[in-house]
């Protein structure tokens, strides 16, 4: 899948490693920018050797970089399929998200645990997203209902037509209009779940650009999920189709064929 970042990025060595590992990997940053600052975006990961569990220690100034909509190319993000939002920067995903809108395109709302840091203006990103990907606790944050069929019909009544909760090694919820359904983790040897989210969601908008259907493109993201989290560090925990495949024929599992 093509894949662009849009972003600052600090002028010091942190931020050229991000940029080349990035470019290295494929990402489009040609709309990204570099600031004439350190880089910001910056969070120690301490991962617990037993469980794979990890504790982040993020900089204070993680949660305060700026960037302004006036910066944004409308065109390149409309040529998009899909826009994934994070949580940061808010009136620029806003801004963002409404080019989406307009152009018949799909938003994803990345939304943290409540008890995360990024949370400003939630509400707002999750009413202009058509897809919420939340972790545990976010539908009821965002509603105010403990029942998870209740918040679900709350949160699709702000505007997502589609809602995905993940539970962690219990697995993820998924919720539209007419259906749920259940879809349980896979039971593999955890090294590090660093990041297992984040790649739940890029694996889950992949088996939408193939045209799986709901419940393949769950198990295809979990299944994503689970192999990085048998992996320690680096770009390299992330699977290829070949390898996720695999480890999906080796459980008996058969999903739609991406096309």
């Amino acid at each position: 899948m093509r894949a662009g970042y849009i972003g600052p990025f600090g002028n010091d060595e942190l931020g050229r490693i991000k940029t080349s590992t990035l470019a290295r990997y494929g990402v489009d940053l040609s709309r990204s920018f570099i600031r004439n600052a350190p880089e910001s975006q910056v969070s120690v990961v301490y991962v617990h050797e037993s469980t794979g569990e990890r504790v982040f220690a993020p900089l204070e100034a993680l949660f305060h970089e700026d960037l302004d909509a006036g910066e944004l190319d409308m065109d390149y993000i409309s040529s998009a399929e899909y826009l994934l939002l994070d949580g940061f920067y808010p009136e620029a995903a806003l801004a963002a998200a409404g080019q989406m809108r307009r152009a018949g395109k799909s938003t994803v709302l990345d939304m943290e645990k409540p008890s995360g840091g990024v949370l400003q203006r939630i509400e707002e990103l999750a009413a202009a997203s058509d897809i919420l990907i939340c972790g545990e606790g976010g539908m009821e944050h965002l509603t105010g209902e403990k029942d998870p069929s209740t918040a679900a019909r709350g949160v699709m009544a702000m505007g997502p037509r589609l809602v995905v909760e993940t539970l962690g090694a219990k697995g993820s919820r998924t919720f539209t209009s007419e259906r749920s359904f259940f879809t349980p983790a896979f039971d593999v040897p955890v090294v590090n779940t660093t990041g297992a989210g984040d790649v739940f969601h890029g694996a889950y908008l992949a088996g939408l650009l193939m045209k799986m259907d709901l419940k393949s493109t769950a198990i295809f993201a979990s299944a994503v999920s689970a192999i990085t989290c048998t992996r320690l560090d680096g770009f390299d925990r992330l699977p290829d189709l070949a390898t996720v495949n695999e480890f999906l024929q080796s459980r008996n599992i058969d999903i739609e064929k991406p096309e």
